[in-house]
């Protein structure tokens, strides 16, 4: 392990440092470093010794071959709404800020093309395509403030990860800098292309281990004409988890398959939301497309199929606003959990689509033998479910970390992934071998170690403690 160092003020490295960059970009203060020293994951605080931001690739570059030099710990960071402690100094050093490369370079109209850099806000990015007729369709949950290049980092889904898959799909070149300080241009700038190995595929969802983007190549779509919500309401979760499940198997494949358990619905009842008493459970759907009369057929068949499954209530959004108001709910689940207990802990795991009703009770079952309300909801489309446990203090921890193992246990078990798309970080690491053999895990290592041979370059993620 690197040992922490110094305080910047002691070290050779932080004099190094000051010459690189100028002072109004050299945070320092208590405040800063409490801000990058934590993140939505609720794993703890890591204040860095100091954050550093940069304005250009070769900023970046020089400051990794900072770290090299000195062996100084460097985390890169963006938004700080990742949920898998990623972007945690655990070892102090430099926090390495991106977000002041913020500049959405260019909007291709005719190759259906655009070039950013890693700071741009994928909401606004979103809204600045939309506005040009196109389409980009990964939305993570913190669309509003995260990063394009922490989702590249993590590797971010979204609910529209359904039918448009997640933001690894939609990157087809980067520019990169490896922890070295080299500067690479990797992938293309067209749709198609297989020359040679697919570091694109391999550094995306890297999460900040090995190398950061400095400027990304990203594929966008024709933005589809007409969108339909509609909100599902059932009596219980397992009717919801039912009717997802025989939505798919039935050939209907909407943009959006949203499933809230009831939990869920309870944190959000009388808070701008009201529910009736026998609401137990909802599914928010949402279909896409150019033809009015496609998106009516496909709505039917998928409220046909809900009603077949106990639906008590459907809601259709008639207009913009409605459809926001029914997005509201979901964007605002995570906090609203909160007004049940103080702390919570969100498993984002992934299971078979065919599993998804067990999987729910599973949690339940859980839940209620370790005395913990777990609240399940998310992307139940793609089978990627948020099983939150609730909780008050650090009394209830161990208890806690009991739950979440049998929850990542039985998510293998039954031919899962431990994470869909907050990734591994610090989170995750411990139970990687519930997922992996070992000469796989090692076979990273070797990855992450070719690049990255002092292990400078965000230490602590990923991999759990080697064996013995």
């Amino acid at each position: 392990m690197i040992a922490p160092p110094r305080a910047a003020t002691e070290a050779p490295w932080w004099s190094a440092l000051q010459r690189l960059l100028p002072a109004a970009r050299l945070r320092r203060d208590a405040g800063a470093l409490s801000d990058y020293g934590h993140d939505e994951s609720d794993y703890g605080q890591f204040p860095p010794n100091v954050v550093a931001l940069a304005e250009t690739a070769a900023e970046v570059a020089e400051i990794f071959k900072l770290g090299q030099r000195f062996g100084i710990p460097i985390t890169p960071c963006g938004a700080r709404s990742g949920k898998s402690g990623g972007s945690l100094p655990l070892e102090g050093g430099i926090a390495l800020s991106l977000e002041l490369m913020n500049q959405i370079k260019s909007i291709s109209v005719e190759d259906l093309v655009a070039v950013v850099q890693p700071g741009v806000i994928t909401g606004e990015f979103m809204k600045a395509v939309e506005a040009k007729g196109l389409f980009y369709p990964p939305d993570p949950n913190s669309l509003a403030f995260c990063t394009l290049g922490g989702n590249i980092a993590e590797n971010a889904g979204g609910p529209r990860a359904l039918k448009y898959g997640v933001t690894r799909e939609y990157v087809l070149g980067l520019e990169w800098v490896l922890p070295n300080g080299e500067i690479l241009r990797v992938g293309r700038q067209t749709i198609k292309g297989v020359a040679g190995y697919d570091l694109v595929g391999l550094f995306v969802g890297s999460e900040g281990t090995l190398g950061v983007a400095t400027e990304i190549t990203l594929q966008l779509l024709p933005l589809p004409k007409r969108v339909q919500t509609t909100l599902v309401l059932f009596r219980s979760v397992l009717d919801a988890a039912n009717a997802v499940s025989a939505t798919l198997a039935q050939g209907i494949l909407p943009r959006c398959l949203e499933l809230l358990d009831e939990i869920c619905i309870g944190a959000v009842n009388g808070h701008g939301f009201h529910f009736a008493e026998q609401v137990g459970a909802a599914i928010l759907a949402e279909v896409d497309g150019n033809v009015e009369e496609a998106l009516f057929n496909e709505l039917s068949a998928f409220g046909s199929i809900c009603e077949a499954n106990g639906a008590v209530e459907t809601l259709v959004a008639q207009d913009e606003q409605q459809r926001a108001n029914l997005w509201a709910i979901r964007r605002e689940l995570s906090n609203s959990l909160r007004r049940l207990r103080p702390d919570k802990v969100s498993e984002d795991i992934a299971v078979p689509r065919s599993r998804i009703p067990e999987a729910v009770q599973h949690f339940k079952k859980i839940g209620e033998e370790l005395g913990l309300t777990i609240a399940t909801y998310g992307h139940a489309g793609d089978g990627n479910l948020h099983a939150n446990i609730l909780f008050d203090g650090a009394r209830e921890r161990p208890t806690v970390e009991r739950a979440v193992e049998r929850i990542l246990r039985y998510t293998v078990s039954v031919g899962g992934t431990i994470t869909g798309e907050h990734g591994i970080g610090i989170a995750k690491r411990e139970y990687l071998r519930f997922e992996q053999p070992e000469p796989l895990i090692q076979l990273q290592r070797s990855i992450k170690h070719f690049f990255d041979p002092s292990g400078v370059l965000n230490p602590g993620k990923i991999f759990p403690a080697p064996k013995g």
